[in-house]
């Protein structure tokens, strides 16, 4: 079982990954056949190259995250992160609760996203 140690650090490179990596780098956290739910309710993609289409979207945005708050047990993590993108004159914000369990290895087995689009916040990143 990992550490909460363990568990804090692989939050917090998954953040880091947001911010500075690529869709295939996000994806590489993930077991092989993980699971992800964002924003939970919605469709269930199962396996790494589901969720590399997934993170793809973030390919080529100005990304910023911030991991705000972190609790973690067992196998399983719960963090709070603030991500802010910019891309089209607009910038977007979320702080989305994220809840990932992990395996042995380290690596995310599984990860629900708690969001809805009421937590979407957009404005212009310049003024009209």
């Amino acid at each position: 079982m990992l550490t909460v140690d363990q568990l804090t650090d692989a939050v917090a490179e998954y953040v880091r990954r947001l911010e500075a990596g690529t869709a295939s780098d996000i994806a590489a956290l993930y077991a092989d056949n993980a699971t992800l739910e964002d924003p939970a309710g919605s469709e269930v993609r199962t396996g790494r190259a589901a969720i590399t289409a997934f993170y793809r979207e973030l390919d080529g945005l100005d990304v910023t995250a911030e991991l705000l708050t972190v609790r973690a047990s067992g196998d399983t993590a719960a963090f709070h992160m603030r991500v802010v993108t910019t891309a089209g004159g607009f910038i977007t914000s979320i702080e989305p609760i994220d809840v990932m369990t992990f395996g042995a290895d380290g690596l995310i087995t599984s990860m629900r996203a708690i969001w809805s689009p009421g937590d979407i916040v957009h404005r212009r990143s310049t003024p009209a």
